[in-house]
């Protein structure tokens, strides 16, 4: 009997060397005659022990590929680099795993080990139902987009629905570009037909018959597997002309963007799309009535699209019942930056900052006290400890001058210098700008000669004012969150962390 042995061929773990332990396992079980084999597999999201290896559901990790010959001559029990069963690992039992359960668990690419798993168990559903009480299903659950925006998933299929048009899109936004955050390559690389169900399911609800998954051309290894995924789903029948045996017809293709931030932006994404510059449209109209190519378009989030299939298949109660408020779910929080354990965890909304920072994190990597950490990529607000009580929720995010955004957090010890982290957001505004507007493309330029004035200690208390004055202009005038949400890291800088702006002020 071979034995079966688990290596992720996830981003991160490839970084941290998972294809040379690959290769070291397959060598030394061909040395020494053994019947090994080795599945490539997603990630656990426990990402200081990756490498981490599965063998029979018992964890090794970080492995080294000069740790293999120990592992084989320890035959995969006692060794210091055994954790034990994964799943009562005490990072798994705390998480809530919907969107992320088979994640690291399954070949991501065999659409019989995703169906033995409860796969196709939505779609099957979504097909049962029929498209409105599909989209009532999901507009029920309190699914909110998790691309940043958290709007009502539901409502945006509804108007698709219910837009003039013989041809309609799904759009899947892959085009993960934020600091911190890793959830979208993760479960493309690890789980990618829970995506594909999930946009075949949307466009049962919506009558859209075409999709795309734009994904950014930083991720070659989400490229290659969501690729093989699309390939081998339309071979099993859940895409193509008929989905799975039904009367629908839904297909998909993988198109690669050429690294703009702007491009997460979901119509500089359709503008790009369509082979043009990746410029941000005005709305009205929305891409819901006059999207890609100017037909109806449902743009989503890959995690929005992976959660779909749950709500399908265990019922839309049973996913509101997570979750507080209107943050209804999981949602998966990215713990990255100077952070002890460093990784992907999905619970239910509603656990404190502080809580996700220092238990489930652990603190700083580098034992230093924690200063601040910023939530929702690099425009999103830094928070101090003294806001560490705020609950993951849109709305409390909301009240305190913050935002969810993709959910990534990234940690700072007290060694930061936040008002040079204002700046940066400044700057990465003005580098990463479409140009379309004006209070984004002139304003982020001003904005970095306006803290280099304070920060050279060339300013006196008119320089704040003005610099709070020109964040305001950004937030109301800009086209879209690329200016708009440039004041969050400013202002919360400022206001949380005032003496990093004053010590160079005379």
């Amino acid at each position: 009997m071979s034995l079966l042995i688990r290596i992720p061929l996830d981003s991160a773990a490839v970084a941290l060397g998972a294809d040379d332990v690959a290769a070291a396992v397959e060598r030394e079980a061909a040395k020494r005659k053994m019947a090994v084999t080795v599945v490539r597999t997603g990630s656990r999201g426990m990402h200081w022990l990756e490498p981490l290896i599965d063998v029979d559901g018992v964890g090794f990790g970080p492995v080294t590929a000069a740790d293999v010959a120990a592992l084989f001559d320890a035959n995969f029990a006692k060794h210091p680099l055994n954790i034990g069963k994964i799943a009562e690992h005490p990072f798994m039992k705390a998480q809530t795993r919907l969107t992320f359960a088979r994640c690291g668990a399954i070949d991501p690419t065999s659409f019989h080990e995703y169906q033995a798993a409860g796969g196709l168990n939505g779609v099957g559903a979504a097909i049962m139902i029929g498209p409105a009480q599909t989209r009532d299903a999901v507009l029920k659950s309190g699914l909110r987009g998790r691309g940043g925006a958290g709007f009502p998933t539901g409502i945006k299929w509804k108007t698709v629905a219910e837009a003039k048009g013989e041809t309609k899109y799904i759009v899947c936004n892959a085009d993960e570009g934020d600091s911190g955050t890793f959830s979208d390559r993760m479960i493309m690389e690890g789980d990618p037909f829970s995506v594909i169900e999930g946009m075949a399911i949307a466009g049962i609800a919506t009558g859209a018959t075409y999709g795309y998954v734009y994904i950014r051309s930083e991720y070659p290894v989400a490229v290659r597997v969501m690729t093989r995924a699309i390939r081998n789903a339309r071979a099993a029948g859940l895409l193509g002309a008929r989905v799975i045996g039904s009367d629908h017809s839904f297909d998909i293709e993988v198109r690669v963007g050429a690294g703009a931030y702007v491009c997460g932006e979901e119509t500089s994404l359709l503008e790009s799309l369509e082979g043009k510059r990746g410029q941000v449209r005005a709305k009205p109209p929305l891409p819901a009535i006059q999207g890609l190519f100017g037909k109806p378009t449902s743009v989503n989030n890959v995690i929005t699209l992976a959660s779909v299939p749950a709500i399908l298949s265990d019922g839309a109660d049973a996913y509101k019942r997570l979750g507080m408020d209107r943050s209804r779910g999981t949602i998966p929080i990215q713990l990255a930056g100077n952070v002890k354990y460093a990784g992907l965890f999905e619970a239910p909304f509603g656990m404190t900052l502080g809580d996700l920072v220092m238990k489930i994190g652990g603190g700083t990597r580098s034992g230093r006290p924690v200063r601040a950490v910023q939530v929702g990529g690099p425009l999103g607000a830094y928070f101090p400890t003294g806001l560490f009580d705020t609950p993951f929720d849109y709305e409390a995010f909301a009240a305190k001058g913050g935002l969810v955004g993709h959910a990534g957090i990234v940690v700072f010890d007290d060694t930061v210098d936040l008002a040079r982290q204002a700046r940066f957001a400044m700057e990465f505004c003005a580098i990463e700008s479409c140009g379309k507007c004006t209070p984004c493309r002139i304003g982020s330029v001003r904005g970095v000669e306006l803290i280099d004035r304070i920060l050279a200690g060339n300013s006196g208390p008119e320089q704040f004012a003005l610099l709070d004055d020109l964040c305001s202009t950004m937030r109301q005038g800009s086209l879209c969150a690329l200016g708009g949400f440039v004041p969050y890291p400013v202002t919360s800088a400022m206001t949380h962390f005032p003496e990093d702006f004053r010590k160079n002020v005379a």
